[in-house]
């Protein structure tokens, strides 16, 4: 028996396939004959558990592998959030406060999922294998960049003292400058790593280009948009997304590297040879995506506390 609701239903979807030209029989009969969608098809189950392809036999290489491979998932579902607030077609304190609460879940898990790496994987077998991985980085993750990018305006990715010249600069001069070109440098020579020379050849244009894109629609200026009066119930959920983009997340790369690189009297260089012991320590760093909405003494102070120290 076809219901009143199931023919209005069928009515619009002949106007829904009218509209492109085509016949909703053909299309009901493909549903008729289709198979039953089920778990395994539908996440690519079997893709996905053959995308892990260790370097050597060591056993806690997988850990690296799979362990990277969920951090840039969790970083694709911070790009499209991110996505959903600075290409919403009206800004709203709701638009900022559901995404926001998403992007900082994920980071939560992120840094909360760090003791996989850092006491969940065997030191001597990652000393071992980590050579087979020369000159591959973390440093490398383009999504993380994206992140970044479109989180702030793009002075605010440049070490302070090198700001001053920038203010009105190009795009792609303020990029030539931002702050993790530094921590990609051969320790002895000061000169770009391989690591570096392959991420600037990967990316760096689209980077300009989604820069370029969004200037005046990133997370700060889109913020900066809002009526005043919607600014502040979001405060506390921007303060938690720098903090843990800017602060928590490096902290822990940092302890990862102080236990797996760190071995008295001499530090083990990182797999792309970056100077990690400079770089990665949030108070050198200061990055800091809205310096708006911290004070002058929190920002002296930025990351120290979370660093431990006084």
């Amino acid at each position: 028996m076809v219901t009143t609701e199931i023919a209005e239903k069928i009515k619009r979807l002949e106007e829904k396939y009218a509209a492109m030209g085509q016949n909703l029989s053909s299309y009901l009969d493909g549903l008729l004959y289709a198979d039953y969608l089920t778990y395994w098809d539908y996440i690519q189950l079997d893709v996905l558990l053959n995308l892990q392809h260790p370097r050597t036999p060591i056993p806690d290489e997988n850990i690296f592998i799979i362990y990277h491979q969920i951090t840039e998932l969790y970083f694709k579902l911070t790009l499209q959030a991110i996505d959903q607030i600075c290409q919403a077609p009206e800004l709203s304190a709701t638009v900022f406060t559901t995404q926001l609460k998403r992007i900082n879940n994920y980071f939560r898990n992120l840094i909360n999922s760090f003791e996989i790496m850092v006491d969940g994987m065997d030191k001597e077998q990652f000393l071992q294998f980590r050579m087979a991985l020369l000159p591959a980085s973390g440093f490398q993750s383009g999504q993380f960049r994206k992140i970044e990018i479109c989180s702030t305006q793009l002075q605010n990715l440049v070490y302070e003292p090198q700001r001053a010249g920038l203010t009105n600069g190009e795009l792609n001069t303020v990029l030539d400058n931002i702050y993790w070109r530094s921590g990609a440098t051969e320790l002895a020579t000061g000169k770009k790593t391989l690591t570096l020379r392959q991420f600037e050849l990967k990316y760096m244009s689209s980077f300009l280009d989604l820069a370029t894109r969004y200037q005046q629609r990133n997370i700060q200026s889109a913020y900066l948009q809002l009526p005043a009066a919607d600014r502040q119930a979001i405060i506390p959920l921007l303060k938690e997304y720098d903090l843990n983009i800017n602060v928590r997340w490096p902290l822990m790369h940092y302890k990862s590297a102080v236990r797996y690189l760190h071995k008295k009297p001499e530090d083990i260089a990182a797999t792309g040879g970056t100077n990690w012991q400079q770089y990665l320590p949030p108070k050198n760093k200061r990055i800091v995506f809205f310096p708006e909405l911290w004070t002058e003494e929190e920002l002296n102070n930025w990351g120290k506390l979370a660093m431990g120290d006084e």
